[in-house]
């Protein structure tokens, strides 16, 4: 995927130019001329473009500094450390990874601005639809659907990190760009159930091979129980919890199955494979090489960052030594099966004749999960910023243990999230357990550790302090990120920062 924009923050949110001829793969596109925003839109081909365009947000790593999702959020948990050469290398990962961010000195900036592009581009194309009159009623209720998740996508990354955001449903005119004050997470929760319900209606069940990477109605569905699920309210598990059945009972319409080989999830041949709910795509196609604006690429530059540095050997390519795997993670994966496609041993492939230079924080324990492999480094641009290793962000397994949380949370099938429980453990031959919320808890850092999930499950759960504390986290404070200093001084006090920070 490919554009020229302005950026998009609270502050700058009045102009997208757009691309005008499509590559032959979905979600990318070739610049070839651009055409001004106000004569743009005029048919089917334009439009579809411009929601490919706010699809290309998910992709973005690099906004204001590397800001992953994945790798980011494991090394804010007890999954990994921050890593890099030294504690200046990338001093915003340290500092979340310590939790003494402030003002300054975090990943906030980059994470606001890109959430906040991808609100804007959604908001030009609602804006748009609802003035054009030369829409099939088929396409349109299907792209506005698909605009819709993306807005409610950004937004519950917003309030997961931010806590009080500007929400903004609107292109704002000029003279309200500096006076947008904050809403409360209730209010953005609000927001962003409404558009997923909204989008559940207007998706198709499945998405057809040429157009992989579109949003279904199984991962609006998956997105709108997560949603509910993390707000801690008691009275919305049932409905979280029967949105999860849907996709997770057997023969659901969406063709969700747990794939038989643990490993084979994050095989990169096994793109969109029957468990990935909502992926997020990478290719080298545009066979990038611009260190300026990494996010013009389609590539996926996570797996260069928690590479081994400077490896030579086996099956993986060098990266940069970041998030090395803590060794509380290892040892609770010791004697699991999930260990071997989860986690490499350092140590192991030193001994078979491998070498690695040792970084910051090092334990000779990596991320397997999306590591750099020499099979897919790319053979056209700059290698390290053309990764074609796609990101799973919900798959079926997540939902599973999501089902089972919601269930016995709300008292309601107990024998339901038994058997959920046990077919995530079944699938990797381990025994059952009780499907207590402990051992869901467990199960779920063990399944889909270093994916990402684990910093917001101890946040929502109310263990973070117990887990994190020794790591820095502070209760009232660290669940959110310090607001960007640049917002608070462009908008002259109205946005207002987090508590605890200055």
């Amino acid at each position: 995927m490919k554009m020229k924009y302005i950026k998009s923050t609270v502050a700058i949110v009045v102009i997208m130019q757009i691309f005008v001829s499509c590559k032959k793969d979905f979600l990318e596109l070739q610049p070839k001329g651009t055409t001004l925003e106000d004569n743009f839109y005029k048919n089917e081909k334009e439009f579809m473009q411009g929601v490919i365009a706010v699809y290309d947000v998910m992709q973005w790593g690099n906004t204001g500094g590397y800001t992953m999702k994945q790798p980011l959020l494991s090394a804010a948990s007890d999954d990994c450390w921050a890593g890099g050469s030294n504690a200046s290398d990338q001093p915003s990962w340290v500092a979340y990874d310590n939790f003494n961010m402030n003002s300054f000195v975090g990943p906030q900036g980059g994470l606001w601005s890109k959430n906040y592009s991808g609100i804007n581009r959604a908001n030009l194309i609602l804006s748009k639809i609802d003035q054009s009159t030369v829409l099939t009623p088929a396409f349109k209720t299907r792209i506005v659907a698909e605009v819709k998740f993306l807005r409610a996508y950004f937004y519950f990354d917003l309030v997961r990190w931010f806590g009080n955001v500007p929400l903004i449903v609107d292109v704002l005119p000029t003279d309200q760009l500096y006076k947008q004050t904050q809403s409360t997470p209730a209010l953005v929760y609000a927001q962003i159930e409404k558009d997923l319900r909204e989008a559940v209606a207007g998706l198709p069940a499945t998405i057809s091979s040429a157009e992989k990477g579109r949003i279904s109605a199984g991962a609006a569905k998956a997105q709108l129980g997560k949603v509910l699920l993390y707000q801690n309210d008691n009275a919305k598990l049932a409905e979280a919890a029967t949105l999860f059945e849907d996709i997770n009972k057997d023969g659901n319409i969406y063709g969700y199955k747990l794939m038989p080989v643990y490993a084979d999830i994050f095989n990169p041949a096994n793109k969109f494979n029957t468990e990935s709910i909502l992926e997020i795509p990478h290719s080298n196609n545009a066979a990038w090489g611009d260190w300026g604006w990494i996010n013009g690429g389609e590539g996926n530059v996570a797996p260069q960052f928690i590479g081994m540095d400077s490896y030579v050997g086996d099956t993986y390519s060098s990266g940069w030594g970041f998030c090395p795997v803590t060794l509380d993670l290892v040892n609770a994966l010791k004697t699991d099966p999930r260990f071997s496609a989860t986690i490499i041993d350092g140590a192991a492939l030193k001994t078979a004749g491998a070498t690695y230079n040792q970084r910051y924080q090092n334990t000779d324990y990596f991320i397997k999960k999306y590591a750099p492999l020499k099979a897919y480094r790319s053979t056209v641009g700059t290698a390290e910023l053309n990764w074609q290793i796609n990101e799973i962000e919900i798959r079926l397994a997540d939902t599973y243990l999501m089902q089972a949380e919601a269930l016995v949370k709300s008292g309601s099938n107990p024998t339901r999230a038994q058997a959920l429980l046990d077919a995530v453990r079944g699938r990797v031959g381990l025994t059952a357990v009780p499907a207590t919320l402990d051992n869901i808890y467990n199960e779920r850092r063990l399944e889909l550790a270093t994916e990402g999930h684990r910093f917001f499950d101890l946040v929502r759960t109310g263990r973070a302090v117990t887990v994190l504390g020794p790591l820095g986290y502070k209760a009232g404070k660290s669940e959110y990120l310090p607001i960007p200093q640049a917002e608070i001084d462009v908008t002259k006090g109205i946005i207002k920062q987090n508590p605890g920070y200055n």
